[in-house]
């Protein structure tokens, strides 16, 4: 591997997972949730996502490994949490190339109409011209890092460029104040409003796209510097980009628009609500250009996730859940066989299951890997404590509790139809891991270190089925079910981080990471092992 990737490399990472295909939508379904406080949803969401990524950020300056979202967990919990979280991460990587991907075809349709059969799903061509997409996606990463880096920033600045030039047009052209006061008021909807814009809306599934710094951190220049710069810029960017279109967009609607009320606001067309009110105010020049850009925007958010989940796939393998082979460099420093095995489990997704499925699929399985940044800073505190840090997460006890608290709000918000699907990815999950014991004997898997999973995922199962989100039973109502989860997740976060490894355990492990350095970096020099404060 090499460490080539720079500052605005890794910031636009961020950014173009973040800046996908829900972008031209995503006004749309937070207005629809929380009326004209969905402004308060973004700016909720991305404080949340601000003290998520910042436990992240410290982590990446000691230890900016390949596949963090995999990897951390087992330098901090051992073997079974990182395969745990490692595996629904990587299946929600796989499931979200294939959205993108699905995407770029949507935003085709009306120039290729033979893409799609009568009953709305891919035709037989589409499903080829979407794995040709995917092999596209995986031949561009297998050139090597700095490839993909310029190819993706060249793309988002695209991205950027387009979607403020739509605010700033429909906001300089059409603007009504009384939008935010009459049609129920500024919040009709209440508190559940807004939190069901942050989650069900789309708030923080938009943002959670920072994820792929995480994973790209054993390829950064200077990650320990880099790391959490890249993840602050890309999220304030992400949230100017998101508020302005939000604002513009609360601001843009007419009576005959919101006359029915905001949960009945509705457009027709591929793409969205926005080009229809460039449309409306004579803006013919914006929804020229929205065609291709909401093409290069899932295409750089595809592109994106493609090289992330190879990282992660070598990571897995690193952890013992996927083969050894997958941990194999190609002269550029990638992981071609982790390249090669995800192409294959992305383009299976698409011929194997409905796209409802998938969506529900990778919502569920990429929030719940969130939950190892916040216990993994606080466990590093104890077992690395003397290792300089560049970025140092203030009041950490207290910003780690309140971070995976977030999490665990994330994964309820997400709702009890997405968790049952959680539950599918965690018992195939499981599968491979009885599997995995069979094989090198369960005596090799770090069990204590994993005690805290199953009053954590049983009793979010229970909280979900019982709440008022995506499905539940309704029993819970909102206010209380916050309170619930909150005091189950606080717990939760204080057995598993006395259930961190043993400091024995995790110098073995470290010395065991060093050792590999050597055989994946072109510098062993560049590898992530914190040298200056580990010694074996």
């Amino acid at each position: 591997m090499q460490r080539s990737i720079g500052l605005l490399g890794l910031t636009f990472v961020a950014i173009s997972g973040i800046l996908g295909s829900g972008w031209l939508f995503a006004p749309l379904l937070a207005a629809q949730a929380a009326g004209p406080s969905a402004l308060i949803a973004w700016l909720i969401g991305g404080i949340s996502m601000l003290l998520l990524a910042a436990t992240f950020a410290e982590i990446a300056t000691i230890l900016p490994v390949a596949g963090g979202i995999g990897r951390v967990p087992h330098f901090s919990h051992g073997s079974v949490v990182s395969m745990t979280m490692g595996w629904t991460a990587w299946v929600g990587y796989n499931t979200a190339a294939a959205i993108e991907v699905e995407a770029v075809l949507r935003y085709s349709k009306g120039t290729a109409p033979w893409l799609y059969a009568h009953d709305g799903d891919l035709s037989a061509v589409g499903l080829a011209v979407a794995c040709l997409l995917l092999l596209i996606f995986t031949v561009v990463n297998a050139f090597g890092v700095k490839f993909f880096a310029r190819v993706n920033t060249a793309l988002t600045w695209i991205k950027i460029i387009v979607p403020l030039s739509l605010a700033a047009v429909i906001l300089t052209s059409e603007f009504r104040f009384a939008n935010f006061s009459e049609y129920g008021g500024f919040a009709p909807e209440g508190l559940k409003g807004i939190l069901s814009a942050i989650s069900t809306g789309g708030v923080i599934f938009a943002l959670i796209g920072f994820r792929h710094v995480i994973d790209l951190a054993g390829e950064a220049k200077n990650p320990k510097v880099n790391i959490p710069l890249a993840l602050v810029f890309s999220l304030i960017i992400c949230l100017i980009i998101y508020g302005g279109l939000q604002l513009a967009f609360l601001g843009a609607l007419d009576h005959s628009q919101l006359q029915k009320g905001w949960p009945e606001l509705h457009f027709s067309g591929e793409l969205g609500p926005l080009a229809a009110l460039a449309t409306a105010i004579g803006a013919l020049w914006v929804v020229s250009i929205l065609d291709t850009s909401a093409r290069i925007s899932s295409f750089a958010s595809a592109l994106v996730s493609v090289g992330s989940n190879a990282r992660l796939g070598l990571a897995m393998a690193q952890n013992g859940l996927f083969p050894k082979f997958m941990e194999t460099l190609s002269n550029r420093g990638v992981p071609l066989f982790s390249l090669l095995v995800n192409f294959a489990v992305a383009s299976l997704f698409f011929v194997a299951l409905p796209f409802k499925e998938i969506l529900a699929l990778n919502t569920s399985s990429i929030v719940f890997s969130f939950v190892v940044g916040p216990v993994a800073v606080l466990s590093f505190r104890r077992l690395l404590p003397d290792a300089h840090r560049a970025f140092v997460l203030p009041a950490a006890p207290i910003t780690s509790c309140l971070a995976f608290i977030i999490a665990s709000l994330i994964i309820y918000w997400s709702g009890w139809n997405t968790m049952l699907h959680l539950s599918i990815c965690l018992f195939l999950g499981l599968v491979l891991l009885v599997y995995r014991g069979s094989r090198l004997g369960f005596e090799t898997l770090d069990w204590r270190e994993a005690k805290w999973l199953a009053p954590f995922i049983i009793g979010l199962f229970t909280l979900s089925y019982l709440g008022s989100f995506g499905g539940g039973s309704d029993v819970i109502p909102v206010g209380p079910d916050i309170l619930a989860v909150g005091l189950l997740s606080g717990a939760v976060f204080v057995y598993a981080f006395r259930l961190r490894l043993t400091k024995e355990k995790f110098d073995y492990y470290m010395a065991k990471e060093e050792l590999d350095e050597f055989s994946e970096y072109d510098n062993p020099e560049d590898g992530p092992a914190e040298r200056s404060d580990f010694k074996f």
